[in-house]
């Protein structure tokens, strides 16, 4: 049996329960089985079986005290999986869908996501089963400082640098940051995402939907094509679809619909990004658009995917849009797909999409600007600098060209050309085996 289907088969059985887990490993090693195989070395040093295995799994108690004085306990989790070529980088999810399975998929993505920005990171995920919707700031703020409590234990700048991610923003980013500082008595870049007042970078709520619509202006521009004048769709009004709308109407794109698990908003003249952000500031619902924007139709409990579009840009969250939604798209004459969020495509559908020659950007590239960016505020922490937002724009939209053209040189070098998502795992892969071999069994 080949290498590398028997280490995939090996893994199954072990986590056979860890479904998420085991999705996003049977993608990248499937992907990776030519590369690999015809290179034995790989086998001979047993990088495959290490690169699969999480170099550190951290699950820990965080108990808090609600508004009512009642004690409530979570489950935290940190995984720390390969720091190859850097620290651990990757985000903290705050919601109830939080697992071990789910935090394992999302940093064994991150690992490869971060070796295609070029910077020098490793990948890490985390987080916890707490939702911060519903709560107080002072019930986020007491879970944010006892989750800390524990995780100051084994981050720091040198170490492991976590970030935001679904339900965890500045506020949150805020609390705990001070909650390290306190502990540490050290005021270091150990969290990225932080308010501009206190070291963090000016662009980086922008950076991951401005980042993917940068990669997908660069895909279709080598294919001689352009966002100007297409017509949009994007999942998800947070954070990345908002700034993936934003950019989006910036080069030209006619944003005709949005959709979140409340149904999808219609609007043929072109998303509102004022409206649409008002509403979810105050986390509204999206009926509300219409009574701002009477000609826009609202879809309750619709998915956006059957909008008629030539462009798709799922950004919500992982597995949302699967074979037969890719069905319904390609029928609809979509002929571009950029992933905003973390694998939010199924394989099925993956598969419908390189069947129908559908240009499809898979997120470990498309998605990357955001921690991308969190690195340039690394680079910043550790000069004291502060640079202005044009400068770090600037640097985003280099490195997400630069994602572009490094998979799609490496789809051609595995013969393959034009399937990115190949491209993506080859040579994010390449650069941390690399330096996997140079480093010995470890």
């Amino acid at each position: 049996m080949s290498y590398t289907l028997s280490v995939l088969e090996q893994l199954k059985i072990r986590d056979a329960r860890q479904t998420e887990f085991i999705q996003a490993a049977t993608e990248i090693l499937i992907s990776l089985k030519d590369y690999v195989d015809a290179n034995p070395q790989y086998e001979a040093a047993g990088l495959l079986e290490r690169f699969v295995e999480p170099e550190r799994q951290i699950v820990f108690r965080v108990p808090w005290i609600d508004d009512a004085g009642k004690v409530r306990v979570n489950r935290g989790y940190r995984v720390q999986y390969n720091s190859a070529i850097g620290p651990y980088k990757g985000g903290l999810r705050f919601h109830p869908s939080v697992n071990l399975s789910i935090v394992k998929f999302l940093a064994l993505e991150q690992i490869l996501k971060n070796s295609l920005t070029g910077q020098a990171i490793g990948g890490g995920k985390g987080g916890a089963d707490f939702d911060p919707m519903g709560k107080s700031d002072r019930e986020v703020m007491r879970f944010c400082q006892s989750f800390i409590n524990e995780l100051f234990h084994h981050i720091s700048h040198m170490t492991d640098v976590p970030a935001g991610d679904i339900g965890v923003g500045k506020r949150e980013i805020g609390y705990m940051f001070g909650q390290y500082k306190r502990l540490a008595n050290s005021f270091e870049g150990v969290f990225t995402g932080k308010g501009v007042d206190y070291g963090g970078s000016l662009a980086r709520t922008e950076a991951t939907g401005y980042g993917l619509v940068y990669l997908v202006e660069e895909m279709m521009s080598q294919h001689n094509q352009s966002l100007a004048g297409k017509t949009v769709i994007v999942s998800g009004a947070g954070n990345v679809g908002s700034h993936a709308v934003e950019k989006a109407q910036q080069l030209g794109a006619n944003v005709i619909a949005v959709g979140e698990f409340t149904g999808t908003i219609i609007d043929k003249q072109g998303i509102d990004l004022t409206v649409l952000r008002e509403i979810s500031a105050r986390r509204g619902n999206f009926a509300d658009y219409v009574a701002a924007r009477p000609h826009a139709e609202f879809l309750p409990g619709e998915k956006v995917w059957s909008v008629p579009c030539e462009i798709a840009l799922p950004c919500a969250t992982q597995n949302e849009l699967d074979e037969d939604d890719a069905k319904t798209l390609v029928a609809n004459g979509c002929t571009t797909v950029g992933e905003g969020a973390n694998m939010p495509c199924t394989m099925e559908a993956v598969e419908t999409f390189r069947h129908h020659g559908v240009l499809f950007a898979p997120g470990k590239a498309a998605n990357a600007g955001g921690v991308a960016t969190s690195a340039l505020e690394m680079s910043q922490n550790s000069s004291r600098l502060a640079w202005s937002f044009n400068k770090v724009d600037d640097k985003l939209q280099s490195i997400m060209i630069n994602i572009y053209h490094n998979i799609a040189a490496a789809a051609r070098e595995a013969g393959c050309p034009g399937n990115y998502v190949i491209g993506a795992n080859i040579a994010g892969f390449k650069k941390v085996a690399d330096a996997m071999m140079a480093q010995g069994v470890v």
